[in-house]
């Protein structure tokens, strides 16, 4: 796990300067290559191999093939091995020397074969080309910035703005991320800066940037019994987590009440010949719904044995490290948990350089309420009578939003209508052309527009699988965790048991109020009684009390017209002011409105006004 930076002209002092902006996540080692026509750097944060030997960047024999690479690949073992029985001679026991041969042998056709979390680039001489990839499912993130045939890259934002690019905001970025609350690639908040999509490879030769996807998974409902099915998901999450376990260095887990820690807990204390380290965060607050997860987690760790580590999490907490994390964020992400996941992460570190988390469990088994909820949709409007009864109702009684619920179609329209912020909201505070008119729908439909699942509600699960988990939670947690040069895996991200799961069909995974079911009977005995029955609970922090107490100073003074020069022409502060006036006094709640605006208003002052270093 590193940081990686390059570009595609000869220049030590600038590819140095980038590695300092990603110094955090690889504080390890650090090197540099530089060449004619490229130079490239990292930053690494030795995992396997944690000799000089996987130092990078890597670079083969023939010296005609150079290689540097942020994260992990699970199977590199396989991988070699085949590659050896090819002929291939390795001289260290490095994934990064396994990228690097296989290369040599499949050329761009490698990253497919790759399970594993990555960033990587590649440089080969002898056609005179740079390759970017980024990993099957956007675990890993990968920036670029591409003009005036100039091609520059890095794990993070901030390094390439050490280059002399002109900073400038991306408004219909900020159209997206005030409905989405995040960016969707491959656009940033940063104009002519990109990211490139899970699944993607970008080259560059004669000039020419082009793109292709290495990746798409091919679906199609199994034919296995519900027993059999069980069997498989067991076999395979367990063969995933003992796979991701793989280190040279001590591994924990990120601990919470849920079913998909608890079992990634008790496999990994299973297979793992340490103590395993676990971590959770609770908050300073009364009400339980806070803290819930906390106690179960407490309870889970107790019972299999493992060092249990617990961070309690104050409003006084999040005003000191507000402005850190979203410097560290790149581009605003407007979540409340981010600096819990922050200063969680900065104690993990303290124990061990690798952190497990239960990412990526909902979107594949079901988890989340809206899925649910899709399914009384479908069904709903596939009963011709039932259907035009919510129509006329609808259109008769327009406030009546039960009704229109029902009536939306599959797809991106029913996925925006669990996922995007209300616009009547938004219209009261967003002023300009660029920012009042939700452009979002159209967006995401040119981008990605991959129906792989049998059914419209795995397909809403693949939605959350293509945006909101790599680009919202698996953003946040990255940049979070390697802020402190702690490197997050996500077993239920393996690649083989992300295509299971979307073959699996929906009454495998959600019958009645059974959610994830599924994966509960897979793991009937790992999952106390205790936290099978439990609801679905996102986790989530006090943010709209904070908001009222120990934020209260910091978000009068970011709210100010001030603040950020010129701001006052696309956001309406009075409104905002207002508005903030009547969730203080609980005549109102709004929460996600008043987050993403100060999230937004502190990044802007970050990268804008201070134009902050590292």
């Amino acid at each position: 796990m590193c940081g990686i930076n390059g570009f595609n002209f000869q220049n030590e002092t600038l590819v140095r300067t980038m590695n300092e902006q990603v110094s955090h996540r690889g504080p390890d080692d650090r090197g540099v290559w530089v060449h004619p026509h490229v130079s490239l750097g990292q930053t690494r944060l030795s995992i396997i191999d944690l000799s000089p030997g996987g130092h990078q960047p890597m670079v083969n024999e023939s010296q005609t093939v150079t290689v540097v690479f942020n994260g992990e690949i699970y199977n590199y073992r396989e991988l070699r091995i085949e590659l050896e029985q090819l002929g291939h001679v390795f001289k260290t026991k490095s994934d990064t020397e396994v990228i690097l041969k296989l290369y040599e042998q499949e050329g761009e056709a490698c990253f497919k074969k790759c399970n594993g979390i990555f960033a990587i680039a590649i440089w080969d001489e002898k056609k005179q080309t740079m390759i970017l990839a980024r990993d099957h499912l956007g675990v890993k993130p990968l920036y670029y910035y591409w003009k005036n045939d100039q091609l520059i890259f890095s794990s993070e934002i901030k390094a390439i703005l050490a280059h002399d690019i002109p900073r400038q905001v991306n408004w219909e970025a900020a159209n997206m991320y005030f409905r989405l609350l995040y960016v969707p690639a491959p656009l940033t908040m940063f104009a002519g800066i990109n990211k490139l999509p899970p699944a993607t490879c970008a080259i560059l030769k004669n000039n020419q940037l082009t793109f292709h996807t290495f990746w798409k998974p091919e679906v199609s409902e199994t034919n296995m019994s519900y027993a059999e099915a069980v069997e498989t998901v067991r076999s395979t999450v367990s063969a995933a987590v003992k796979r991701q376990l793989v280190s040279d260095r001590p591994v924990g887990l990120f601990l919470s009440g849920g079913i998909d820690s608890t079992i990634i807990a008790g496999l990994a204390t299973e297979y793992s010949t340490d103590t395993l380290h676990t971590f959770s965060a609770g908050f300073d607050v009364a009400p339980q719904k806070f803290n819930a997860d906390l106690d179960l987690a407490r309870i889970t760790s107790k019972r299999l044995g493992t060092t249990h580590h617990e961070l309690i999490v104050t409003g006084k907490d999040c005003a000191r490290e507000f402005f850190n994390c979203i410097y560290h964020l790149d581009e605003p992400i407007a979540n409340a948990t981010q600096v819990a996941t922050y200063l969680l992460s900065k104690i993990a570190k303290s124990s061990v350089a690798v952190s497990l988390g239960g990412d990526g469990g909902d979107e594949l088994f079901g988890g989340y309420q809206r899925y649910k909820y899709s399914r009384y949709s479908t069904r709903a409007q596939s009963v011709p009578g039932v259907a035009a009864g919510l129509r006329v109702v609808s259109a008769i009684f327009p406030q009546q939003n039960w009704a229109k619920k029902f009536t939306v179609p599959p797809g991106y329209p029913r996925y925006l209508q669990f996922m995007a912020q209300k616009e009547s909201a938004l219209q009261r505070v967003l002023k300009q052309p660029e920012l009042q008119n939700s452009r979002v729908e159209v967006f995401l439909k040119s981008h990605n527009n991959q129906n792989v699942c049998p059914d419209s509600e795995n397909q809403l699960m693949w939605l959350d699988l293509q945006h909101w988990l790599p680009e919202e939670s698996l953003m946040r947690s990255d940049k979070m965790s390697m802020a402190f040069g702690l490197e997050q895996r996500v077993p239920f991200l393996d690649i083989p048991l992300t295509e299971l799961a979307l073959s699996l069909p929906y009454a495998y995974k959600i019958k009645g109020q059974n959610q994830k079911r599924i994966l509960k009977d897979a793991y009937a005995d790992l999952i106390p009684e205790s936290i099978r029955q439990q609801p679905k609970r996102g986790w989530f922090s006090p943010g709209s009390e904070w908001l009222r107490t120990d934020l209260h100073d910091m978000a009068r003074m970011v709210f100010q017209p001030d603040f950020n020069p010129g701001m006052s022409e696309w956001i309406d502060f009075k409104e905002v002011n207002r508005l903030y006036q009547e969730h203080c006094d609980r005549t109102g709640y709004h929460l996600n409105l008043l987050w993403s605006i100060l999230t937004f208003q502190v990044w802007y002052h970050i990268f804008f006004v201070e134009k902050r270093k590292s």
